[in-house]
């Protein structure tokens, strides 16, 4: 099957202290969103990549990506919340293929993780990365709380990866809180959710210490 990418960009910069929105924050010299796509790049061509991003920073985003391999990129319009902007991408994806949905602000997910997606949605429908609960879980009840046994418990990634038809079919639904990712879109329309291996390094940039946790993995790379 054909694979394709969503990379949903919509992050303002506020948790950042910052007047520029976090995908755009350089990192080890390249915007993270840039990152991001370049894991994908090396594995897919550029025309399976879709880039969805507020209307407000389409003109920045033309301007940065001048003259470069981003450019050939193909651009949806991101709606106001992240359903909207995965739904506005799911556009650009045919039925019959691949689709994996990341965060532009993960530049630091592994090709392993990106591999063991896109196989197991092949052949089961659907695939998230996973990792285990490294500290120890407290569930919150009443004016409490009470200690739970973490091992019943996985942290969630992305690229979520699904047969397009299915996820497509999922996003029709109407937006509902509970829909933190597009594994709770898919499960809320039936569909079931396969776990694989995620990389445990693959964290979601949102505060600034995360920046030198992020730049510092990607020195170690590069070495």
């Amino acid at each position: 099957m054909e694979k394709f990418v969503i990379l949903v960009a919509g992050g303002k910069g506020e948790r950042m202290d910052s007047n520029l929105p976090k995908q755009f924050i350089k990192i080890a010299g390249k915007e993270i969103i840039f990152h991001s796509i370049d894991v994908f790049l090396s594995s897919l061509d550029a025309s399976k990549l879709v880039v969805v991003l507020p209307k407000n920073q389409l003109n920045y985003w033309k301007d940065i990506t001048a003259k470069t391999i981003y450019s050939k990129l193909i651009v949806a319009i991101g709606g106001d919340s992240r359903f909207e902007s995965v739904k506005s991408g799911l556009e650009f994806i045919p039925d019959n293929a691949l689709v994996a949905i990341h965060d532009s602000v993960r530049p630091l997910v592994s090709q392993n993780t990106i591999k063991n997606v896109f196989l197991l949605a092949e052949e089961e429908g659907s695939a998230i990365p996973v990792i285990d609960c490294s500290d120890s879980l407290r569930k919150l009840e009443h004016h409490s709380s009470v200690s739970v046994d973490r091992t019943q418990f996985k942290l969630v990634q992305t690229p979520q990866c699904f047969q397009s038809s299915l996820i497509k079919e999922a996003y029709l639904k109407e937006f509902r809180t509970e829909f933190t990712d597009d594994a709770s879109v898919f499960e809320a329309n039936g569909g079931v959710v396969n776990l694989c291996s995620g990389n445990q390094e693959n964290i979601k940039i949102t505060y600034p210490h995360e920046l030198k946790i992020a730049e510092s993995i990607l020195g170690l790379r590069k070495n």
